[in-house]
């Protein structure tokens, strides 16, 4: 279990924070406003969920997987954008929201299959 948190773990810090890094240091333009507005409303979301829905096989160990990847994006953000911007702190809400509805889901189906 704890190998599959550090690789979670991993993996939010690839999506949160490299991905803006990439982003910002190699997309100039017109192109990296497409690949922002890519990562903020597919990327991210999509991530968000897929962590949640992994949180709800151990609910009880894994809910702040969700919240941490969100504290990563905010840090990302803030790091590569600029610093205190309020219009992130909306997306850093939403996104463990998302996480934390699939996780739940992903505990009721996984309690009603095993019945």
């Amino acid at each position: 279990m704890k190998e599959n948190i550090i690789l979670w773990l991993a993996a939010s810090a690839v999506v949160m924070l490299a991905f803006p890094w990439l982003a910002v240091t190699f997309v100039k333009g017109d192109a990296g406003m497409a690949v922002f507005f890519l990562l903020f409303f597919a990327v991210n979301p999509l991530y968000s969920v897929l962590i949640g829905a992994f949180a709800g096989k151990d609910i009880r160990h894994l809910w702040s997987l969700p919240i941490i990847s969100a504290a990563l994006f905010l840090m990302g953000t803030w790091i590569f954008f600029d610093m205190g911007e309020t219009a992130f702190i909306l997306y850093a809400a939403v996104y463990p929201a998302l996480g934390i509805v699939a996780m739940l889901i992903s505990t009721l189906i996984r309690k009603k299959t095993q019945k």
